[in-house]
């Protein structure tokens, strides 16, 4: 009995380290330098805002995701209910950081919507204007930290804007399809806008990424 124990334990042991290691997230790397998205974000404030807040959202996921394994694997409800805001928090703030150094790009090669993406804009919006305008409005208006953002409905097959609180995700709270996102968090902006926010979020559109936010609205529509 105690060796069957025994093997048992160590089984559930190198479960729970192999779920582990599978669910750990990493630091991606940014597809361009610190400074290369000047004069619209600075070195410091790109520096800071991936290499610090980024990271730690990444450690910190990654401590919750092995704390809530060991809580599955031991049956601790309480620790497991404890860990959602954690989970939610630091996933969220992984998962939008992600995205969101994947859709800036340097100014020198910012581009346009693909014919499509232009097209549904249009269609949802009116124009490309009426869409900036939109969605600044919203970025601006967010109370505290958050973010806004593009999206595509998988429901209605169209385009929706919307805003999410702190790190929310915006699929798991929306529904909709993240294409492109505004951090307006102050650590996005602060040290070189100050609390102009509205300079900030005029400005970004200058560095948006259109090929990669018009591949990730072709993947979502065939998705």
């Amino acid at each position: 009995m105690f060796l069957r124990n025994l093997v048992s334990n160590s089984l559930r042991n190198v479960r729970v380290d192999v779920i582990c290691k599978r669910n750990k997230v990493t630091l991606p790397n940014l597809p361009y330098d610190f400074k290369d998205l000047e004069p619209i974000i600075s070195r410091d404030i790109m520096q800071i805002h991936h290499s610090k807040h980024h990271a730690a959202y990444v450690n910190n996921y990654n401590a919750a995701e092995e704390k809530l394994q060991q809580a599955v694997a031991q049956g601790d409800t309480k620790s497991i209910i404890e860990l959602g805001p954690a989970l939610k928090f630091n996933g969220g703030g992984h998962l939008n950081h992600s995205i969101f150094w994947e859709v800036l790009t340097p100014s020198s090669t910012a581009g346009k919507p693909s014919s499509d993406l232009h097209t549904a804009i249009n269609n949802n919006f009116g124009s490309f204007d009426a869409f900036k305008t939109q969605l600044s409005t919203i970025a601006v208006g967010i109370q505290g930290s958050g973010w806004a953002w593009l999206g595509y409905n998988p429901k209605s097959k169209g385009l929706a804007l919307a805003s999410c609180a702190n790190q929310d995700p915006l699929q798991a709270t929306t529904g909709l399809v993240p294409l492109f996102g505004i951090d307006v968090w102050e650590h996005a902006y602060y040290l070189q806008y100050k609390n102009a926010r509205p300079d900030y979020v005029k400005a970004i559109f200058e560095i948006v990424n259109w090929d990669a936010v018009s591949k990730r609205y072709a993947e979502a529509i065939k998705a």
